[in-house]
């Protein structure tokens, strides 16, 4: 697919939109965080000013996401050897968070992207030459991993058959999150006739490729998460990345992708403060069960709303402490040459404990989003729930997010871990429990 393309998309609403033509970015971006918020952050507070307005009208933020393309904001993680600007997990994880404060659906949005890129640190170097060089034209990856249902837990219905003439995928996948706004769509597959699974990355305009914005949660409703199907979709060899459960590549992967949906949780919460305040600030009605001062200057709102905001703050932190434990972990990998393809060592324990801290950040920050979201509500009362307003949306959008991955199974990981020193275990992919299968 080339950036010149429009593509042409159908919503479950049955409202045709069309992807306009994006330009590839005009420089190479800085990589540190200060640089990087002159420069982006005016483009955040545009998708803010639009946000409400999309989440009433279900409007895709088709245009936003194209500008953000434009902007360069897909290139943070292309290591600087590759002409990218070779931005820390830590800086982009805070720029995640600013943008999900914008607008989460954005935000989250933008996570399977950035998984790819996290992946492709540790793909051959032919398949580096090929993609870098995409992703710093502006081109974008999006994401089909997860079967709505029929496959068989830790298997996939989506199979990838090498034939003479080449690759073909074929399969249905739902929580295709990005796909609808991305370039590429990069699906797990079965491999016909052995065992394990390999990635296959395809444009998402080629014949066959069918993606529906059909995603009917009542959160994050922007951010395309619907079906895309795939009937007999050729695959370029440079296209097809292999995968193999427990290699620091998917131990670091799988992380990363935790920690992306964390960022937008803080972001969501520093979204709820920041409407808590600024609603509050320019208000003038007051209770007659209050202390009949205005509302800016009642101890009592300005508790909850000290209160809110320290929850945004301490979720923040928590994120960005986890961010520099993968940084961590991924500079020690690579040290240890675990990103070369040939690499037959063990995961380094820097990389383990990178996953060990996002998971203790996975059982405490989506509680702390949802309280902020929920505290929204303690410090304006009943005009707070106007829809016109939408500030359920914090909640919604929270409360949706928090659903990925269960918290209750992340805790029980970690108490196995620090009693019994077991590191956690999942399988290559969700799907039917036979109740014979180790959770």
């Amino acid at each position: 697919m080339t950036a010149d393309i429009a593509q042409q998309v159908t919503s479950s609403q049955g409202t045709s939109r069309t992807r306009t033509p994006k330009s590839a970015p005009s420089a190479v971006l800085p990589a540190d965080y200060d640089a990087l918020a002159e420069i982006l952050h005016p483009l955040f507070d545009e998708i803010a000013r639009g946000a409400l307005r999309r989440e009433r009208n279900r409007e895709l933020p088709f245009a936003e996401v194209r500008r953000l393309d434009e902007a360069g904001f897909g290139t943070l993680r292309v290591p600087a050897e590759h002409g990218g600007p070779g931005a820390s997990i830590e800086t982009c994880t805070r720029l995640l968070i600013d943008l999900a404060r914008s607008d989460s659906n954005i935000a989250h949005l933008y996570r399977s992207h950035f998984g790819f890129l996290e992946s492709l640190r540790f793909q051959p170097p032919r398949i580096q030459q090929v993609w870098y060089p995409r992703v710093l034209a502006g081109l974008t990856v999006g994401n089909a991993s997860t079967e709505k249902g029929g496959n068989a837990l830790g298997s996939l219905n989506t199979v990838l058959e090498h034939t003479d003439a080449g690759a073909v995928l074929s399969g249905q996948k739902f929580y295709s999150t990005g796909t609808i706004f991305s370039d590429y769509t990069r699906v797990s597959a079965a491999v016909e006739g052995r065992d394990g699974r390999q990635f296959a990355v395809v444009a998402t305009d080629a014949p066959g490729v069918t993606i529906d914005d059909d995603w009917d949660g009542f959160g994050q409703r922007l951010t395309g998460t619907g079906t895309t199907t795939f009937a007999g979709v050729p695959v370029a060899e440079d296209a097809i990345l292999d995968r193999v459960a427990g290699t620091p590549e998917a131990v670091h992967e799988a992380a990363f992708f935790q920690l992306v949906l964390l960022a937008v949780l803080a972001g969501i919460a520093h979204a709820a403060r920041h409407d808590a305040a600024t609603t509050i600030a320019s208000r003038r009605r007051t209770f007659n069960t209050g202390s009949g001062l205005p509302f800016r200057e009642d101890p009592l709102i300005q508790e909850a709303t000290g209160r809110i905001a320290a929850k945004a703050f301490s979720a923040e932190a928590t994120v960005l402490h986890a961010a520099r434990a993968l940084d961590a972990g991924i500079d020690a990998a690579i040290a240890a040459g675990a990103d070369r393809p040939d690499y037959q060592g063990a995961v380094p324990e820097a990389l383990h404990w990178s996953e060990i801290a996002v998971e203790h950040a996975q059982v405490t920050v989506p509680e702390l989003a949802l309280g902020a979201a929920q505290d929204l509500f303690l410090t304006v009362g009943a005009s707070a729930t106007s829809t016109g307003k939408a500030l359920d949306r914090h909640w919604r959008n929270a409360q949706t997010v928090a659903t990925h991955n269960p918290i209750a199974f992340r805790a029980r990981a970690l108490g196995d871990y620090w009693i019994n020193g077991t590191l956690p275990e999942g399988l290559s992919a969700i799907g039917d429990a036979s109740g014979k299968e180790k959770a």
